[in-house]
């Protein structure tokens, strides 16, 4: 079972030593840069000389060129702000004295995340399991833009232990991170035909929130927890706004010609 760790990164420079370090168990680790301006390559080539650039072109794009970089039978994805628990360590490492036949095409992985030096347990946040060990004959990249993930034709197993995903460190860098996301969605689903009308700017962040906040009981989180919900039901007004906006340029460009 040869294992390869994949990390998409651009300006990753005070994450990058410590994701290396916490792959370190990997056959290989391939890093997938996307013209970082700061240190990031440099500090990568302490840990792997699999280091690639890939001009940015959507999250499947880079996710598909970096899977086929990897010379593994298996792939391990982690971000630059993730962590591997000792427990979830060990239990990719025991995996190895498995039987290959009876291994299943993917595996699973609960994802612990810190928002505003809190960890979250509740909000929808937790345990969130991500597909992040895979065979890679088996799998491909499927979603709504920019959440594609990682998909396997095939049966799927769930590990002990978890990802600690160290994120949003200020509100300014969730609030940018939700226009960009936003940006991204909006594009990909007005693409594909998706309309916007006020029913969805109003009412959808309206449940957004309810269900961030009652139902996936994002108050028993404190201040983060409503934080999240407002910033939820805020990430799906945008989105739908931009939709409404996209669709709205396209008649003013019409009537112009």
């Amino acid at each position: 079972m040869k294992i390869s760790a994949k990390i998409n990164v651009c300006n990753e420079e005070a994450n990058i030593a410590a994701v290396c370090e916490t792959v370190d168990w990997a056959d290989e680790i391939v890093v997938v840069d996307s013209n970082s301006a700061d240190r990031t390559v440099e500090i990568a080539r302490h840990y792997t000389n699999q280091i690639f650039n890939r001009e940015f072109r959507g999250y499947k794009d880079k996710h598909e060129f970096s899977d086929a970089q990897t010379t593994g039978d298996w792939v391990f994805w982690i971000d630059a702000d993730e962590r591997l628990t000792p427990e979830l360590r060990q239990a990719i490492e025991a995996l190895r004295s498995r039987d290959p036949q009876t291994l299943p095409a993917g595996f699973r992985i609960a994802r612990r995340t810190q928002y505003l030096n809190r960890w979250i347990k509740h909000s929808g946040w937790y345990p969130d399991y991500q597909m992040r060990l895979y065979r890679k004959t088996d799998s491909y990249w499927d979603g709504v833009a920019p959440h594609e993930t990682a998909r396997v034709h095939g049966r799927v197993e769930t590990l002990p232990g978890e990802l600690l995903h160290y994120t949003k460190s200020s509100l300014s860098e969730h609030h940018n991170l939700i226009d960009s996301y936003t940006s991204l969605a909006a594009e990909h689903l007005f693409a594909r035909g998706k309309q916007a009308g006020w029913s969805d700017l109003t009412f959808r962040p309206f449940f957004a929130f309810l269900r961030t906040y009652f139902l996936k009981q994002g108050f028993r989180d404190g201040m983060q927890g409503l934080l999240i919900a407002w910033f939820t039901a805020y990430g799906v007004f945008l989105r739908y706004a931009k939709i409404w906006e996209r669709k709205k340029n396209r008649a003013v460009l019409k009537d112009g010609l």
